[in-house]
């Protein structure tokens, strides 16, 4: 094998992406995969190709599990994306994955899209005709008539419709189904705390999709319509605002995730005067308090948190999508354990085997940092302090030193 498809990264720390640092080691890249990890010593007389990486942290790069590509984070992005024709939204969601990757993630989920418009965006991707990072995505989110994301969705009522609606996802190519269990923020008319689908609804729902082996997302944000999601057996809940005890329990004995985006509703209060429909600014206000309640709730008792940062809604930036880790850090976790939602326990929720940590035989999709990220989380969030960004060994953003 030629030394030139080799890099031995050596000289700083390395995050392993399940909870430690390694000091005094080395990660050989080879192929576009992680050959080895091992004590520096290990590598002595290696003649390869070296970076060295003092200062700097080795870590895996990061997956975001909920995104929407075909919004582009402007006050209203519903209205602004009706002034578009499907040409025009195709290239933004593009655009927008590229943002992405520059900013550090490699994988994400795209949680509701556009007339699938964002599957060709994927598979281009995929085919590596443009470089992106892996997407796993919804296609038309599946709500109730007048429910949460109506505007774009596919509107079914009833058991059989439902079923119906999940079939045409998985016909059109899906590689998840997203199910509204409850009212949103950023749909005129609904409350985050109304349950939308019934317990019956949702449970059919989610077992077809499971027939056809896709994993299943609800957005979830009133305790009803959480609890018919888990009890549905929902692979995630996303938002979980008005979690409680009950749902608590469940969710830890179903082992479901929570995917808090913490972004969205953070970059609706921060921006209340810029123009965001003043009904989303509202419920934003209303729910803020209550979200970080139950985002720590979830935590400390130990639930599995993955990240994502609903890229897309309002002044909540593709790009930006690791400043999520500091938001998370805000709330109440650690550096460590908001690394790991950021990395490992991503790329399980999306199915990604083999990538998010730094093992033996992973992809090598990596992020090299300035500092140490489990001290100061910025290091790993300001994409300012990102020295390059890896996927498949190959570098997509910034430069390997030396």
């Amino acid at each position: 094998m030629s030394t030139s498809q080799q890099t031995l990264f050596i000289g700083g720390l390395v995050f392993d992406g399940l909870g430690k640092t390694l000091a005094g080691h080395g990660v050989l890249v080879q192929d576009g995969r992680i050959a080895r990890v091992a004590p520096a010593a290990e590598f002595e007389g290696y003649a390869g190709r070296k970076v060295d990486t003092a200062g700097m942290t080795l870590m895996p790069s990061l997956a975001d599990c909920h995104v929407h590509l075909v919004y582009t984070g402007g006050p209203d992005p519903n209205a602004q994306m009706n002034k578009q024709g499907p040409a025009q939204i195709t290239l933004t969601a593009l655009e927008n994955a590229q943002a992405s990757l520059r900013g550090g993630v490699t994988a994400l989920r795209d949680c509701g899209g556009k007339d699938y418009l964002e599957f060709g965006v994927r598979d281009a991707i995929a085919r590596g005709v443009f470089p992106g990072p892996a997407i796993r995505a919804s296609g038309r989110i599946i709500c109730m008539t007048g429910g949460h994301g109506n505007r774009i969705g596919r509107v079914a009522d009833g058991c059989e419709e439902v079923v119906k609606a999940v079939r045409e996802q998985v016909h059109a190519g899906c590689d998840l189904v997203k199910i509204m269990a409850t009212g949103g923020v950023m749909t005129p008319g609904v409350s985050p705390m109304d349950a939308h689908y019934s317990f019956a609804e949702m449970k059919a729902g989610v077992h077809e999709a499971k027939r056809f082996r896709k994993s299943t997302a609800s957005h979830a944000q009133g305790t009803e319509g959480i609890l018919n999601a888990v009890r549905a057996g929902i692979d995630s809940i996303e938002h979980g605002i008005f979690m409680d005890e009950e749902c608590l329990r469940e969710m830890l004995e179903a082992q479901t995730y929570l995917v808090p985006t913490i972004a969205a509703v953070r970059n609706i209060v921060a921006n209340a005067d810029n123009g965001i429909p003043a009904y989303a600014v509202e419920k934003a206000r209303a729910v803020e308090q209550r979200h970080r309640e139950s985002i720590q709730m979830y935590y400390k008792a130990g639930g599995r948190i993955a990240m994502g940062t609903d890229a897309g809604t309002p002044f909540n930036l593709h790009g930006e999508n690791a400043m999520e880790l500091a938001y998370m850090v805000e709330f109440g976790m650690t550096p460590v354990d908001a690394l790991v939602a950021g990395t490992s326990r991503g790329h399980d929720l999306m199915g990604m085997d083999g990538h998010g940590a730094i093992q033996d035989g992973n992809a090598a999709d990596l992020l090299l940092v300035q500092g140490d990220p489990t001290q100061d989380i910025t290091k790993a969030a300001d994409k300012r302090f990102h020295v390059a960004v890896l996927q498949g060994g190959v570098v997509q953003a910034g430069a390997l030193p030396g």
